[in-house]
C-alpha cells in the first residue's frame, strides 16, 4: 500500500503504526486497553477500542498524518455514534495527547 508519513519535531518519521504505539502506551500509563479492533464481515470499523476503568470505551480510527478516513470508515463511524458511542479520528501523537486530556477529564 501506500505509505504516508509526516516528521515529527525530532525529525522522525510518523505513521500510522507510530501513532498507535504512542496511544497504547498511553492509555496503559491510565490503567486502560486500547485493543485493536478487528471485525470480520465488517470492513471499516475504527482501528482501536479503547476501554477504561469504570466502564468507558471509545472506538479511534487511526490515520496517518493528514490522512482521512475512507467513505466506508466515516459510515461504519456515523453507525457507531448513533448508538451512543465516543468516536473519532486520530492522525498524530498531538491528536493522542488531545484525546487523553478529554478521557482523562471525564
Amino acid at each position: 500500500g501506500e505509505i504516508v508519513a509526516a516528521v515529527d519535531e525530532g525529525g522522525f518519521v510518523l505513521r500510522e503504526a507510530t501513532i498507535e504505539a504512542y496511544l497504547r502506551d498511553r492509555v496503559k500509563a491510565q490503567g486502560g486497553i486500547a485493543y485493536k479492533w478487528v471485525s470480520p464481515g465488517n470492513v471499516g470499523v475504527p482501528d482501536r477500542l479503547i476501554v477504561f476503568p469504570g466502564g468507558t470505551v471509545y472506538f479511534r480510527e487511526l490515520k496517518a498524518p493528514g490522512k482521512k478516513p475512507t467513505p466506508l470508515q466515516v459510515r461504519q463511524m456515523e453507525k457507531l455514534k448513533a448508538l451512543g458511542f465516543d468516536v473519532g479520528v486520530i492522525d498524530s501523537k498531538q491528536g493522542v495527547d488531545e484525546f487523553m486530556r478529554e478521557v482523562m477529564q471525564v
